[in-house]
């Protein structure tokens, strides 16, 4: 993984910018619209997952727009549920045909239910619709590193991105290393956590940091993310709001503040649902 020019460089070839869309929670016509704005807005990663509801939409809006496809990258997820090889490779095309698309630009598979222990056959069905152009790059989602270890072992192909849960009161350091030792690029679902479980973005700490910089405690959060090679999917509707998460590199935290910012880490009592990829289990 490389950081050239404001993106990021993956052990596959492929080019992500330091922020897309995170879009849970964002469905219907409103949430059609909501998309167009962030790509009006300079956006060209759009985040969503079959379970978040909104394939359709985010399909829709990509149709809608006029950026050419090309320069949108659509990024989907395969639940739970479908782990089996023969499963995957259908619903792969299954949500294809959900979203319209003729091919996903980013595919991960969303959690590796490691109690079923059929997250490998999910990731040789991964590999096998990379290789017949249903998906440009492959990648996991909250996988540790004996997953990850294994089905690079089983396959012989490393995913280019794991994303995993990050935050300044989970800052999950040890996973982003892991990850960079293997040449995987870390993503960071819910980078301000989640507002009505906890109050990262209202913190003492950021909000000292953010008028420091004459910067939103967001933009500082994202700013953190990325000076740790980090790239992050932060979710708004908001028109305003996704153009300051849009415009948070133009400035170079100093390395004590980073420090601040890792020291709020609460271990696994700062996960925001107590999500232990060891543990839980996504049947969706």
């Amino acid at each position: 993984m490389i950081i050239d020019n404001n993106h990021f460089v993956l052990n596959d070839g492929s080019v992500l910018p330091y922020v897309g869309l995170g879009t849970i929670g964002i469905k219907g016509d409103q949430g059609t619209f909501e998309i167009l704005n962030a790509l009006n807005s300079g956006y060209r990663l759009i985040d969503t997952s079959t379970n978040y509801d909104n394939e359709g939409i985010v399909g829709e809006a990509v149709r809608r727009s006029r950026l050419p496809r090309e320069e949108i990258l659509v990024s989907t997820k395969l639940p739970g549920s479908y782990h089996a090889y023969d499963q995957a490779f259908l619903f792969i095309q299954e949500s294809l045909r959900r979203t319209g698309l003729k091919y996903f630009d980013k595919y991960l598979i969303h959690w590796p239910n490691p109690k079923d222990g059929k997250y490998a056959e999910a990731w040789k069905a991964l590999v096998d619709a990379q290789k017949q152009g249903l998906i440009r790059t492959i990648g996991v989602s909250n996988f540790e590193p004996e997953h990850l270890d294994r089905i690079i072992a089983e396959t012989g192909v490393t995913p280019a991105t794991n994303q995993v849960e990050r935050h300044p009161y989970f800052n999950n350091n040890r996973l982003v290393e892991a990850d960079k030792k293997r040449g995987i690029l870390t993503e960071s679902w819910s980078p301000f956590g989640r507002g009505y479980l906890n109050d990262v973005l209202d913190n003492a700490t950021i909000k000292e940091i953010a008028e420091k910089y004459g910067r939103t405690p967001a933009q500082i959060i994202l700013n953190w993310n990325y000076q740790a090679g980090v790239f992050t999917i932060p979710k708004s509707s908001d028109p305003t709001h996704q153009k300051e998460n849009i415009d948070s590199t133009g400035f170079e935290l100093a390395r004590e503040d980073i420090e601040r910012i890792d020291a709020l880490d609460k271990g696994e009592d700062g996960r925001v649902e107590g999500q232990d990829p060891n543990e839980y289990h996504e049947y969706v």
